[in-house]
Parts: structure tokens; C-alpha cells; sequence
């Protein structure tokens, strides 16, 4: 009895030892991704439907989400660039800014920004270590539990206003805590049936739960279906409801030289944005129509600030992977388009490319519609099938099967980084390469070129 008494000592004090070892951001980041579900890693099994444990991290943290005032952003598609737009032009205008989006590209703290500068290492370490006690026995999501830090974090930033990207759904996605000062639904297309349904109306009904009493909502785009789901939603609520498309900001737009859109609106002439993307077109009449509505509620926001934020999106938020060229000759462009919605955009932007021969690097997760994704990928292209480091990650011998017998012709590469490099010393210097996809493909190619 006595030496079992001592063996267990030992264990205890082993594990407090252990418990007070002061973790590395690298190691932090493995305890985060390995110890809580991990979407991109497990994906339906980190979905946790309910609010119960948000509930509980925000009021041991003390509802900090209270304390600074938020713009709540949902959709299927646009929802990164409308935030990070957004984001641009709050700290233009002189707000200190928070923003949440997801997933990151290279680094983590990509999620959280103040002002376009990212989470700092030693907050993320010393946030794990002083509340894991807390938090580990309710097995929350890893997104869970980073709203809970980003909510945190920006309370003790004193943030003005934070832009709080929906990272699933809406209705309950851990972020729906909020009540935000305008809300944002971008548009609704085909993904993630699984959780929001196999309908666009049964997805809207999720989306439009973030749609709250009282509180003004802009609705980007919709289809017979999905606008009657607003509609009734806002009526339910009497919430004042804006639909971006009818008021038609956006009037004409070109390309410039240098890769910007300039674009005629009905508020502003020449107004240069820098995501040059074929689908910014109607984000940027989005974003115009809540920039009206965030003026009419008392947001000091000038036409300069709004020329700053569409001209400096990336400078100032960080923002990666939308239309984003790498490299000139041959030309390397990446997107982080994943959907038949995101894809259609795509496959329309590169017709308006011009170049010799195109390669195409692509992989795929396994719960996306790949077969709708492949059924429109362009045919006079070689293709380069691959698959991200995640696990979720469609095999890339599968995937180059599937396209195989959607008569796209190419061959298989079991990382980005091969595929890429296969592809650039088989293209001319006229040709043109994209990588896409999945925001994952993206990610191990940005990352890859971080290095």
C-alpha cells in the first residue's frame, strides 16, 4: 500500500512538473491542433452544435465580447475579403480594429489582428497555459476556443470595433454570441451541406441566424429561394434589411495596368481596389452598401478612408490567397476558391488571362462537391493533382481518378510543392500557372514560399 502511495506521488508530481513546463509558441500551436478538434483536420467530428461551451469560456473570461463594438460577417463565398476590406477601411477612418477570420494560410495567429498586426506568440503560450485547466475538462473545438482568445484578446487591445468572420453557418457558429452593430451575409452557395443542409434554402436558415432584432443587415447577393428566407427572417425580427444587389452601387469596372479594378461606382469615381479577383466585383458592392449603412448608424468613415482601404486591403489587414500573383514569368497565380460558387468565379477569371499554355495545380478536401468542381474546370488546360497537408485532404491519386474520367487530362503529385515545381519546369515563360482548389492547397504553397 505504502509503495503504491509513493508510486502515485510520484505520477503527481510528474504531471504538475510537467503542467508548469512553459511551452514554446511551436509547441503551444501542436497542443491547440492535437488536443482540441481541429476542423480542417477531422472536419465534421470538430463541428459541435450548440453554444453550451462558448457559453461557458465566455463567462469565465468575463464577456469580453461586450466591452468593444463588432460587425458580424456570414456567407458561403466573399465573407474573408468583405471582413478584411472592411478592417481596411475601419482603421483608415482611425478605429482601432479588430479582426477574426479563418482558417489561417501560413501562421496561426493570421486569425486574430489588431490593426492588421497579428496576434503576438506569447499571448497565444500564455493563454493555453493559464486557462488550460479551465477549458480542458470541456473538450471545447479548436474554434471554440480561439474566439474565445481572439474575444480576449481584443477586450484587453481595447479594440473601437472588431470584424468577426462566422466561421461555420451562423446560426450556431460559436461567434453568433455576439450583437454586433450591422450584420453581413455575403451570399449563399453549395458547401458544408453536411451541417447547413442540402438545400440553398435550408443553408440560408442557417446563415440568417446571425440576422438579430433591431439590428440593420446587408444581404450581398441572393437567388429566388435565399431571398425569401431574409425577407421572412427580417420581418420575424424587425430588423431593417439592404439588399446590395438591388441598390447597385458597382456601375462599371476595368483592369488596370497594374493588376488593380478600378471601378465606377455611384458614390465614388475611379475607385482602385486592389483584390483584383473577378468575383470582387460583387464584393465590392457589398462592402460599399454596409460602408452607406455603417455611415447612417454614426461610423466616421470619409472617402478618403474608403479609397485607402480598397487600394491597401493587403498592406494593412495581411490579407492572402484571393487572386494573389507569385510569381511573373511564367506567370503563378493563387486563389483560395473551394466551391462550386468560388470555383465558377475562377474558371470565368481565367478566360479574361491571357497566356500560351495554362497549368492547373489542384487538390481538394474529401467533403466537397468535387465531382460539381471538376465538371467545370477548363479542358485545354494540364492539370497537376496534388493534395494539402491536412488530413482531410483528398488523396491526390484519387483526385487525378475523378478527373480522369471528367476528361481532364494530367498526372499526380503528392505535395505542392513537387507539383508546383514539376509544373513551372514544364511551362514557357508565356504560360500561365494557377494553384487552387482548397484553402489548404494555398496554404502549403504560401507557406512553401515563405520559407
Amino acid at each position: 500500500r505504502q509503495e503504491k502511495s509513493t508510486t502515485c506521488k510520484i505520477i503527481t508530481d510528474i504531471c504538475i512538473k510537467i503542467n508548469s513546463i512553459k511551452m514554446t509558441y511551436e509547441e503551444t500551436l501542436h497542443y491547440l491542433y492535437t488536443s482540441t478538434p481541429l476542423f480542417q483536420n477531422v472536419g465534421k467530428d470538430a463541428y459541435k452544435e450548440g453554444l453550451e461551451n462558448t457559453y461557458e469560456l465566455d463567462k469565465h473570461f468575463g464577456h469580453p465580447h461586450k466591452q468593444f463594438k463588432t460587425i458580424h460577417i456570414a456567407g458561403t463565398n466573399g465573407k474573408g475579403s468583405c471582413s478584411h476590406t472592411l478592417a481596411a477601411i475601419l482603421q483608415s477612418a482611425g478605429y482601432k480594429t479588430g479582426l477574426y477570420t479563418s482558417p489561417h494560410l501560413v501562421d496561426f495567429r493570421e486569425r486574430i489582428r489588431v490593426n492588421g498586426t497579428p496576434i503576438p506568440k506569447d499571448y497565444v503560450t500564455s493563454f493555453v497555459e493559464e486557462n488550460r485547466s479551465f477549458f480542458e475538462p470541456l473538450h471545447p473545438s479548436f474554434f471554440e476556443l480561439t474566439t474565445a482568445m481572439a474575444f480576449k484578446y481584443f477586450a484587453e487591445q481595447h479594440v473601437d470595433v472588431a470584424i468577426i468572420e462566422v466561421g461555420l453557418g451562423g446560426r450556431l457558429d460559436c461567434t453568433n454570441i455576439i450583437t454586433p452593430d450591422m450584420c453581413i451575409i455575403t451570399n449563399i452557395s453549395f458547401d458544408h451541406t453536411q451541417f447547413l443542409g442540402n438545400t440553398l434554402e435550408k443553408i440560408a436558415k442557417e446563415k440568417a441566424g446571425i440576422i438579430k432584432p433591431g439590428i440593420p443587415v446587408v444581404i450581398g447577393e441572393t437567388s429566388t429561394e435565399t431571398r425569401t428566407v431574409f425577407k421572412n427572417k427580417a420581418a420575424e425580427t424587425h430588423t431593417p434589411i439592404t439588399f446590395a444587389e438591388d441598390e447597385s452601387l458597382v456601375e462599371d469596372w476595368k483592369t488596370s495596368t497594374d493588376g488593380y479594378r478600378i471601378y465606377q461606382t455611384k458614390d465614388y469615381a475611379d475607385l482602385k481596389g486592389e483584390l483584383g479577383g473577378l468575383y470582387q466585383i460583387k464584393n465590392t458592392n457589398t462592402i460599399l452598401t454596409a460602408v452607406r449603412q455603417l455611415k447612417q448608424i454614426g461610423y466616421t468613415i470619409t472617402e478618403q478612408d474608403i479609397r485607402n482601404g480598397f487600394a491597401n486591403v493587403c498592406k494593412l489587414t495581411g490579407l492572402m490567397g484571393r487572386w494573389q500573383t507569385i510569381e511573373t514569368s511564367p506567370k503563378v497565380i493563387c486563389d483560395t476558391g473551394h466551391n462550386v460558387g468560388g470555383i465558377s468565379y475562377i474558371v470565368e477569371q481565367l478566360k479574361h488571362e491571357t497566356y500560351k499554355h495554362l497549368h492547373i495545380v489542384i487538390g481538394m478536401v474529401n467533403d466537397k462537391d468535387i465531382s460539381g468542381v471538376l465538371s467545370l474546370l477548363p479542358k485545354n488546360a494540364y492539370y497537376y493533382f496534388t493534395q494539402a497537408s491536412v488530413k482531410r485532404a483528398l488523396p491526390a491519386e484519387k483526385m487525378a481518378q475523378k478527373a480522369h474520367a471528367a476528361n481532364l487530362r494530367g498526372s499526380y503529385y503528392d505535395n505542392v510543392q513537387t507539383a508546383l515545381e514539376t509544373a513551372k519546369d514544364r511551362a514557357d515563360k508565356d504560360d500561365l500557372i494557377f494553384i487552387g482548389g482548397s484553402s489548404f492547397i494555398v496554404a502549403d504553397l504560401l507557406t512553401f514560399y515563405s520559407k
